[in-house]
């Protein structure tokens, strides 16, 4: 979703030897065929950087020599298994610099993993190499760990260890476990407030996180941070600027992680996270971004935003991405009561309808051939549904699914940019849903800064036909700041969509607990994030019972 006030383009930064040889790659980008053709695979070569062994390998550092705390920006965890657990950091002494400040050299880090909070009891330990060319990120796939369990974790590199952090395993495959929490949470613009949300959040008693987009934005962030108008810190110029080549946006992510609250979130959760537009560029679709620059010269700056976003998340290996393309859409299972279906909606998608305006549906967004999915992703989700065993059937993404009518008109003007836009790929999830006789279905949205309920609708058009499922859209941890309870298009909004039974435009997050009767959500906010500390507290609460699709307010 667009912010307000966006800044242009400045003076670029400093390139890396990485983002030079990224621009280089660009020249030989063909649209709609750079995975075709040979030149491409060149250009996959050069984009895909892996650590080089042997002889060409970085020279190895030894960690007694960093005098600096290289543990700045936090520890992370994410997409809990039933036997493993992915752990992550990041060295960065010097985290506004392009490297770090640990230049191009290889660091050595220590791990541990163990049942208690003061390491007695270590279950699990090894050593793992920092890499300059991962940005000296640091990720550990944790196997052979107890199903159903909670475990803590903490690196270490010469005398320095980091800040502990929390994560659980997934119950055993089959299992008959009775209760989840979760989380979800999305749009976290640094410029835009606190996140106090996040430091709420980091106190919950829940299972896992879903970030579900929008953990960074591209836009500049001036010295006195924005909305946050600090009068204690004056942020560096290399910020003042759009997020473009790598360097960019690895020093962003580095902006962004040092926010304490954020840090602490990730600390105490396990997170299962999915990018939406702005960890690249704002409302880009495929290949196409938002001002129609030359594809080729976007995958770059593509390329460089997924390879950043994988190096700065809890991500497995299956997720780092080849040049301007990752399979960042994934399953998961919390034994037989979950099955989650992480999608991605901007990798694949067509480009938006009617110029990526308002518009009333028509020929060009109602096009079959169009997907926001794309193909492939399309048959997995389908066919996934087909095989699942669990009692909920969870699908986090990004854009608002459920129809939602902008105006009062007779022809109401849609977002070309949400499901809307693409109805027809919207029309055969709703029928594979059925087919597969998917009962209880719940979709976590993100991307509007505003937290909605839906009941998802057979014919969206019909107030009295079946409900199938219901949507819950989280709000934002920051962006669009303040935000109110009730925004100036809320009555609108609930008039033109009956099936909207809740709208709020506060920031915080939603919190879900399912069992084997019933989906309890509360919509958790904040009143301010443009000043620290704000409290928490529950908007609205909404109960839908299993096997009978529909929410109850309680």
């Amino acid at each position: 979703m667009a912010l307000p006030g966006r800044p242009g383009p400045s003076s670029a930064l400093a390139l890396t030897p990485h983002d030079a040889e990224l621009r280089t790659a660009a020249r030989h980008l063909a649209r709609r065929r750079f995975l075709t053709v040979s030149a491409a695979a060149a250009a996959l070569a050069f984009t895909t950087q892996l650590p080089a062994r042997g002889a060409f390998a970085a020279p190895r550092s030894d960690g007694a020599r960093i005098t600096e705390n290289p543990f700045t920006l936090g520890v992370a965890s994410g997409d809990p298994l039933p036997d493993s657990v992915l752990i992550w950091t990041r060295l960065a002494p010097e985290p506004f610099t392009p490297d770090g400040g640990l230049g191009q050299q290889q660091v050595e880090v220590a791990w541990e993993v163990a049942l208690d909070e003061s390491f007695v009891l270590v279950v699990r330990r090894g050593t793992v190499l920092a890499h300059p060319e991962y940005a000296h990120s640091v990720r550990v796939d944790v196997k052979g760990l107890d199903a159903g369990s909670h475990y803590y974790y903490r690196f270490r590199t010469g005398t320095w260890i980091s800040s502990a952090g929390r994560t659980r395993t997934a119950p055993p495959a089959g299992d008959g476990t009775a209760r989840l929490r979760l989380a979800a949470v999305a749009c976290q613009a640094y410029h835009h407030g606190y996140y106090t949300a996040h430091g709420h959040l980091a106190r919950e008693d829940v299972d896992v996180v879903f970030h579900l987009g929008d953990y960074l934005y591209e836009y500049a962030v001036d010295s006195a941070g924005g909305a946050r108008a600090y009068t204690d810190v004056v942020l560096p110029s290399v910020f003042n600027r759009e997020a473009t080549t790598l360097a960019d946006y690895r020093m962003r992510y580095a902006l962004y992680k040092s926010d304490p609250d954020l840090r602490a979130v990730h600390a105490a959760h396990p997170f299962v996270v999915t990018w939406d537009d702005h960890e690249t560029e704002n409302n880009y679709a495929a290949d196409v971004d938002e001002n129609g620059s030359d594809p080729a010269r976007f995958l770059t700056r593509r390329a460089a935003a997924y390879r950043a976003y994988w190096e700065n998340q809890p991500l497995r290996a299956d997720q780092r991405p080849e040049g301007p393309d990752a399979r960042l859409y994934r399953r998961l299972r919390w034994g037989t009561l979950a099955q989650f279906d992480i999608l991605d909606t901007r990798q694949y998608r067509s480009d938006q309808a009617y110029g990526d305006t308002a518009h009333v549906p028509g020929p060009e967004s109602d096009d079959p051939a169009r997907s926001l999915t794309g193909d492939a992703q399309e048959r997995w989700l389908i066919d996934g549904w087909g095989t699942s065993t669990a009692l909920w059937n969870v699908m986090p993404q990004q854009v608002t699914f459920s129809q939602r009518k902008l105006d009062l008109n007779a022809e109401a003007r849609m977002s070309m940019d949400a499901w809307d836009g693409y109805r027809a790929n919207r029309g055969r999830l709703v029928a594979g849903a059925k087919a597969a006789g998917v009962d209880n279905w719940l979709v976590l949205t993100g991307d509007v800064h505003v937290g909605y309920a839906f009941d998802i609708k057979d014919d969206f058009d019909d107030p009295g036909s079946p409900t199938l499922g219901t949507e819950l859209t989280c709000t934002s941890v920051t962006s669009g700041m303040n935000g109110s309870e009730h925004p100036a298009n809320r009555d609108t909004y609930l008039r033109a969509n009956p099936h909207l039974r809740f709208y709020d435009g506060r920031r915080g997050y939603v919190r879900v607990e399912l069992d084997r009767a019933h989906a309890r959500a509360d919509f958790r906010v904040v009143p301010a994030v443009t000043t620290p500390g704000a409290p928490v507290s529950t908007a609205a609460s909404f109960v839908t019972e299993a096997g009978s699709p529909g929410l109850t307010p309680v």
